[in-house]
């Protein structure tokens, strides 16, 4: 059986390191914030080459904290892919504005930025491109676009720790980049986690009182926030594992390099990497137009796959109130027809990647 992704290995390899931060944190005292806590987002933000980060309780709390951060709320637009998680759009929600969705690039699966300029009207507030997969989206065109209509740019960087655009990790191109460390990502916790990283200083210093009931001094509430903080045993789980993080990645990157050249002569449409991207490759996605037939075999061979995604956020209940029927993203529709994400992780063997191909290959 090879699983889709093995989420005891990383843990395994690194059993005495994550027991003796267990001990650390068991043992200090602090169980809310504190040292463990300002001591990952310092080493997180210089990771990222961010001058700011402020771990937060997951990745969904970090967009919601970083729209209201910049002022988003009711009767705002921000712009948001029509192929992503429904995180993303769920944040816009949960601030009171409006997604307006914007169609990927077939060949990267993020944001089409080429079609982002219609999309802005006079209530639009910010631009929120996703870096799907593990991919950057196109971040240039973007951020002019931002520059020339006066919006902000707030990254959903969930699948992409360390990937680097145009030769610069991900990490603070935009006005806030938000994180997930949810298990199953690059860097994941054990357990629910996220934060944010930026350059700028008020957005940072607003988060911080957000997080924290809207308090920086006990019983001292200066605006209505939440309770949404790292934990300081997760926070001490990340530090060990952002030490890994690069090693991982190239990991990762050896198995996609077996699939782009191993794939490259069957009929399933591969990722694209643009020269410009250095993706972490969170997620393997290939696409076919016999996916579920393909998924069956797979299954039925012992290799576990997953779809990524199989209904977009337009089509969703939750968002029936829009009234976007059938066909008002095509793009974004074809795609959770026919996309399927292949196993990957540091974890998974190159053996086990060349059983994958070989499988895959059975069915042409």
């Amino acid at each position: 059986m090879i699983p889709f992704l093995d989420l005891k290995a990383p843990h395994q390899e690194l059993q005495s390191e994550l027991d003796e931060v267990w001990a650390r944190v068991r043992d200090s005292g602090w169980y809310i914030l504190g040292p463990e806590v300002d001591a990952f987002e310092r080493e997180y933000a210089a990771y990222c080459g961010a001058q700011h980060c402020v771990g937060v309780a997951n990745g969904l709390d970090a967009l919601v904290l970083a729209l209201r951060a910049l002022g988003v709320g009711p009767g705002d637009e921000v712009i948001v892919p029509s192929n992503t998680y429904i995180a993303t759009w769920l944040a816009v929600s949960a601030v009171g504005a409006t997604p307006v969705p914007v169609e990927p690039d077939e060949a990267t699966y993020d944001i089409d930025p080429t079609l982002i300029s219609a999309a802005i009207t006079p209530r639009t507030r910010a631009i929120l491109p996703v870096h799907l997969y593990g991919q950057p989206a196109d971040l240039d065109p973007i951020l002019a676009l931002a520059r020339a209509h006066g919006l902000a740019v707030v990254e959903d960087a969930a699948q992409a720790h360390g990937a680097r655009y145009r030769g610069r990790r991900i990490g603070a191109h935009g006005d806030v980049v938000c994180w997930s460390f949810y298990p199953g990502k690059n860097l994941g916790a054990m357990g629910d986690a996220g934060a944010i990283t930026t350059n700028r200083e008020d957005v940072a210093d607003r988060i911080r009182v957000l997080r924290n009931y809207g308090s920086r001094v006990k019983y001292v509430n200066e605006v209505q926030g939440v309770n949404s903080r790292l934990d300081p045993l997760q926070a001490a789980i990340l530090r060990v594992k952002l030490k890994h993080l690069d090693a991982w990645n190239e990991r990762r990157q050896a198995i996609a390099a077996i699939y782009q050249s191993e794939l490259a002569g069957t009929d399933l449409v591969l990722p694209q990497v643009p020269a410009w991207a250095e993706p972490v490759w969170h997620l393997y996605v290939v696409r076919t137009p016999v996916r579920d037939q393909l998924q069956q075999a797979l299954t039925e061979a012992g290799i576990g796959t997953l779809v990524h995604y199989p209904i977009p956020p337009h089509r969703q209940a939750a968002y029936a109130a829009l009234g976007l029927g059938a066909g008002s993203f095509p793009r974004a529709e074809a795609m959770a027809q026919q996309v399927l994400s292949l196993p990957i992780g540091p974890h998974l063997t190159q053996d086990q990647a060349a059983q994958v191909v070989a499988a895959v290959k059975a069915q042409q």
